[in-house]
């Protein structure tokens, strides 16, 4: 039952908090795209968003792994280490180029940056998530 829960609490989070906070720097002019995307991508032709979603939902399954035997203390802090640091690294040097683009975003701080950011928003909210579904 906790892999479907932190599936769950990761496709939320992505949602609430990753997509949040990128919303917060789009209008804060320190992101270049909004957030929410709803542009349809390939193969599915699903939203990017949902798309997005769903991988966070695989993340928030593979984190809370990592995390579940931990105190409560712990957890917090790990989940955003871990939520900034293992998609990000992921992201940047595999997905990106898979997809295209620049490997590691050709090392570019702010892109980095970004994703550290917006990937330990996420991993915060995936213990919010997991705690509101009464989950120590």
């Amino acid at each position: 039952m906790w892999i479907f829960r932190s599936f769950v609490a990761g496709f939320i989070s992505t949602l609430l908090f990753h997509q949040g906070l990128l919303h917060l720097l789009y209008i804060a002019g320190k992101f270049p795209t909004p957030a929410w995307n709803m542009a349809a991508t390939a193969p599915l032709q699903v939203p990017a968003v949902i798309s997005l979603a769903f991988w966070g939902g695989v993340w928030g399954v593979v984190l809370w792994a990592m995390i579940k035997k931990q105190s409560s203390a712990r957890q917090w802090p790990l989940a955003i280490i871990l939520g900034a640091l293992l998609p990000s690294i992921v992201a940047l040097l595999i997905v990106f180029p898979l997809k295209g683009m620049a490997f590691a975003a050709d090392w570019d701080p702010k892109w980095w940056i970004g994703a550290f950011l917006l990937n330990g928003a996420w991993g915060l909210g995936v213990v919010l998530v997991m705690k509101a579904f009464g989950k120590k």
